[in-house]
């Protein structure tokens, strides 16, 4: 996934904010209805299937800066467009956004979803839907000529998204650390815990393997509990590898956290896996939150497996996992 910076503007003179605008486009199946939808979740309106060309006029609609932020008509705009749109042409799109964005009414981002060809066709496959580029030729054809349609749009977006390996939740997810509108302006930093088992975590900035300290799945009365039950706590803490691995890891992290700050990095994501998700990655996420937090961050926490059942059958399989 590419991130880059996302356009802000500083609050015009007379105190009040600029009109949040932000255009999703993408290669049709990428994921585009799903990310207006945690758009809408997230407070945004949403608009989809949207001509361009008539966006002056939408936003000429729109509250202005004197308007009560506050107010039901305040919400900020996400404007939904694909290669359907009626009239659509990426160059025209990019003069008349780029035009619109120089007022200073307006605070305009960009968000282009893409998504691997084999992907998309198997999404196709899937649903067994006609691509509409393709006509009477094999999905993976039309699926080229979209790509080429927007690849202008692509290299202008302000953020390109690849939605490859993700999930609807991974994707909802994502739409939520880059657009809350509650988002601090500082780095965002995410602490999470995962099973290898299901896979490596896909946006993760930094990855730690726990699985060198002793397994608290194999204590049968730890089995049950979770990396933020005290036992499991102590069993871990207790381990003589703890201690002084965790010590690194934590002066690495933190010895990070302001190099990549300085770089501009607006999220960093910090992830620690064992073998099901459940005991030695929770306590080592955990345990790096307030680390992170006696620095003075507000790291969010994520646990994507924290799945008793599921954990134990993962787990049961290997007796060193």
């Amino acid at each position: 996934m590419t991130r880059e910076s996302i356009p802000t503007r500083d609050d015009d003179a007379d105190g009040g904010k600029p009109t949040r605008i932000l255009l999703v486009t993408g290669l049709l199946g990428a994921g585009k209805t799903t990310a207006l939808r945690a758009l809408e979740d997230l407070g945004w309106e949403p608009v989809d299937n949207f001509p361009v060309r008539l966006l002056p006029r939408l936003v000429s609609t729109a509250p202005g800066p004197s308007h009560d932020r506050n107010s039901a008509e305040s919400h900020p705009l996400a404007i939904g467009f694909d290669s359907r749109t009626r009239g659509f042409d990426p160059q025209r799109v990019i003069a008349e956004v780029d035009a619109l964005a120089r007022r200073e009414d307006i605070a305009l981002s960009t968000l282009f979803l893409d998504c691997g060809s084999d992907e998309l066709e198997r999404r196709y496959n899937e649903t067994r839907r006609r691509h509409p580029l393709a006509g009477d030729r094999p999905v993976a054809a039309g699926i080229a000529a979209e790509r080429e349609l927007m690849a202008p749009l692509r290299r202008w977006a302000d953020v390109v998204v690849n939605t490859t390996s993700f999930s609807t939740n991974d994707l909802g997810r994502t739409i939520r650390e880059l657009f809350a509108p509650s988002a601090p302006q500082g780095m965002t930093i995410t602490v999470s815990s995962f099973g290898f088992a299901r896979g490596m975590p896909p946006l993760a900035d930094l990855v730690f393997d726990m699985r060198f300290l002793d397994n608290p799945h194999w204590v049968d009365e730890l089995r049950p509990l979770t990396g933020r039950d005290p036992p499991v706590a102590d069993h871990i803490a207790a381990d003589p590898a703890w201690q002084e691995n965790f010590g690194r890891i934590r002066d690495l992290v933190l010895s990070l956290v302001p190099l990549y700050e300085a770089q501009g990095k607006s999220y960093l994501h910090i992830a620690f896996g064992c073998t099901g998700g459940k005991h030695r990655s929770v306590f080592s996420a955990e345990s790096m939150a307030r680390e992170l937090r006696k620095t003075g961050h507000n790291p969010g926490v994520l646990h994507r497996n924290l799945d008793i059942g599921a954990s134990d059958l993962v787990e049961g399989g290997s007796r060193t996992g």
